[in-house]
């Protein structure tokens, strides 16, 4: 029989995990995923849509096989046994180390894919013009590209943070569900329905419900208020 009692401290630790999770893991991106869409959107090379094809798998590759080869990496005879070894530790599975580069590897489309297209978008002009003042290619990119790209740095920062707050396949393969290290919010909510506890499933896909609303509504919004202003 499923415990009747509400577990508030069992709400509240997914939520603070996931929302550590999701932070962590969008501050991430937009650092790695910044130079990667610049370089998708700047390069010449014939091969980078190969490139972009390798960033946007996750779109279409089902999550518990990216979730099982993420976890033979991190295993401890994966190169994340080696690196987790550096500091006394077997592995990276099932550790918030683990979940980080999981949902990493698991958004970055999310995040690559509108600041590359905000690159795109200003084309060559406003760089050009930079050029003819005397601008260094590092000051043109931070003083003209990244002031002209935040649309889609907003864009991406929402869609990376959300998508990594609602994955479930992956997050489950590399972290398991230990309470309080690596059971997330999807997690918590399957564990619940598992175990019958229908009250505390409830507020938490409420949540999430709710969530997930209130993101799209603001990507629809947000991109109204990028036409109105482009117009």
């Amino acid at each position: 029989m499923p415990d009747q009692g509400l577990d508030l401290a069992g709400l509240w630790s997914p939520i603070r995990l996931t929302l550590e999770l999701a932070t962590v893991t969008t501050v991430v991106l937009l650092i790695i995923g910044t130079p990667i869409a610049w370089w998708l959107a700047r390069s010449k090379a014939k091969w980078k849509e190969a490139v972009a094809a390798v960033v946007a798998l996750p779109l279409v590759l089902p999550p518990t096989v990216l979730g099982f080869y993420l976890l033979v990496a991190m295993g401890p005879d994966g190169p994340g046994g080696w690196i987790a070894g550096l500091w006394g530790e077997r592995s990276l599975a099932f550790t918030f180390q683990g979940l980080v580069i999981g949902s990493v590897f698991y958004s970055m489309p999310f995040v690559v894919q509108p600041i590359r297209n905000a690159f795109e978008a200003f084309g060559d002009r406003p760089l050009e013009v930079a050029a003819t003042l005397h601008a260094s290619p590092w000051d043109a990119f931070w003083s003209v590209a990244v002031p002209l790209a935040r649309p889609g740095f907003l864009t991406g920062a929402v869609l990376g943070f959300a998508h990594t707050v609602g994955e479930f396949g992956v997050v489950l393969m590399i972290g398991g569900n230990i309470p309080g290290e690596t059971k997330v919010l999807s997690v918590a909510v399957y564990d619940y329905v598992e175990t019958l506890r229908w009250a505390e499933a409830h507020i938490l896909a409420g949540g999430l419900l709710v969530f997930a609303f209130v993101v799209i509504l603001s990507m629809m919004l947000l991109e109204k208020r990028i036409g109105r202003a482009a117009r």
